[in-house]
């Protein structure tokens, strides 16, 4: 092979480790939430160990990236979009950790009223886990349209935060009786807002791959 058509094929094959992780995290943040409607706790302790396997993709994408920059030597443009893979997956990680984290407290709230009395939290999870399956997309093809897109979704995952807290006063009005619950609720809802958080960071590097500017700052 030329080193033009190795390094397209190096990239090719980053690209479908990237992709893989994505649909990992996007899984585990999915069955979190089938775990927590049916209380199914071996399927939530299953999340967490299935975090590991997550790590070691994460670890194995980052050799792959040193790799190509040490042995390919890439620059400018070429040199961004490996240094942006090696960003976006320590998001992927991060939301990886969050959706372990959920099962955890999954194992502790133990209620089956619960998930249906805080009503919000159900679409506040299909909308992180739809903002990490989409930031991932744009990022694999370079989509600064679907980023964009992306990075406004954030505002609709903060007013589903919002709503769950008003969902969690309600509940606590009814009754004292579950305030550990509650806690454990506002918990799992704010680790979906910071699944958000890292799908827009996955669109912010998108955007660096492909144009250089991040956060206002231009970078060669």
């Amino acid at each position: 092979m030329t080193t033009r058509v190795n390094y397209e094929h190096e990239l090719s094959q980053l690209n479908h480790d990237i992709k893989e992780m994505g649909r990992m995290v996007e899984t585990s943040i999915e069955e979190c939430f089938i775990a927590f409607e049916d209380q199914d706790f071996e399927k939530a302790e299953d999340i967490i160990k299935g975090d590991r396997t997550i790590n070691d993709l994460e670890r194995s994408i980052e050799a792959r990236c040193l790799s190509i920059i040490l042995r390919q030597q890439p620059v400018a443009g070429d040199l961004r979009v490996v240094s942006s893979a090696l960003k976006v997956v320590t998001d992927l990680e991060r939301i990886g950790d969050h959706a372990s984290d959920i099962a955890e407290l999954i194992l502790r709230i133990k209620g089956e009223h619960v998930y249906h009395v805080v009503r919000h939290i159900p679409s506040m999870a299909s909308a992180a886990r739809e903002m990490v399956r989409c930031s991932i997309e744009a990022f694999i093809n370079q989509d600064l349209e679907i980023a964009n897109q992306i990075e406004k979704q954030d505002d609709v995952v903060d007013e589903l935060f919002d709503k769950v807290k008003n969902d969690v006063v309600d509940l606590l009005k009814q009754s004292t009786e579950h305030i550990d619950q509650c806690i454990d609720l506002l918990m799992v809802a704010k680790y979906l807002e910071r699944i958000g958080d890292h799908a827009v960071n996955v669109c912010e590097w998108t955007e660096f791959s492909k144009t250089g500017a991040l956060k206002n700052v231009r970078i060669l």
